[in-house]
């Protein structure tokens, strides 16, 4: 591999909201791929996870906040501005166009990986980018499990056990509970200014 190569990640998500193990996994994924960039994706309409409860603007300026000057991390909101549902698949190519030679990487979880046979146009995804899959402390990453042909390779990101999910957020939001050691002061106070996630948290 030329020196001069560029190694850009790609990390995307609902964000709804963003939370403190969202940026751990950033940083990890950062570090241990000694990534240039790692790109900070929302989802605009997801299609694997319909009935989002913040809109785009808010879900993208809470990101923003979370990531402040976090060297190395870049909030791309182009899924947000995309017509229809929001393809991953699109996104790489989408970046091999506008970076030629960058090697890319598609940072997940666990649970995504396990599912990847699901997403659109599935076979791509290890062609257009390395994958980089994130397990929880004590958690074996298990391939697809209907995957077509042999599992793609993946490289494995230790994750230290960070007990918090968006799910847990939007429930003490709606309790009007303190926020701050989930999500950090500057997203906290956001939820707290436009009054988000105050109705029913769902699942």
């Amino acid at each position: 591999m030329n020196a001069t190569t560029r190694r850009i990640g790609v990390y995307g998500g609902s964000f709804d909201p963003p939370h403190l193990a969202h940026l751990a996994m950033a940083c990890l994924a950062r570090d241990a791929l000694a990534l240039d960039e790692l790109r900070l994706m929302p989802a605009g309409q997801p299609w694997q996870k319909p009935g989002l409860h913040a809109d785009a603007a808010h879900r993208e300026a809470m990101l923003r906040l979370l990531v402040g000057r976090e060297a190395g991390l870049v909030v791309d909101g182009r899924e947000l501005h995309r017509s229809g549902a929001s393809y991953t698949v699109d996104t790489l190519r989408e970046l091999a166009a506008e970076a030629p030679g960058a090697q890319l990487f598609l940072v997940m979880g666990a649970d995504q990986f396990a599912r990847l046979h699901t997403w659109h146009e599935a076979a791509e995804l290890p062609r257009l980018a390395t994958l980089a899959v994130a397990a929880r402390e004590g958690q074996a990453v298990q391939p697809p499990a209907a995957w077509a042909g042999p599992p793609p390779a993946w490289l494995e990101l230790p994750l230290p056990r960070i007990d918090i999910s968006a799910t847990e957020v939007r429930r003490q939001a709606a309790a009007g509970e303190r926020l701050a050691p989930l999500v950090g002061e500057a997203v906290a106070g956001y939820i707290d200014q436009y009054q988000l996630y105050r109705a029913s948290p769902g699942s």
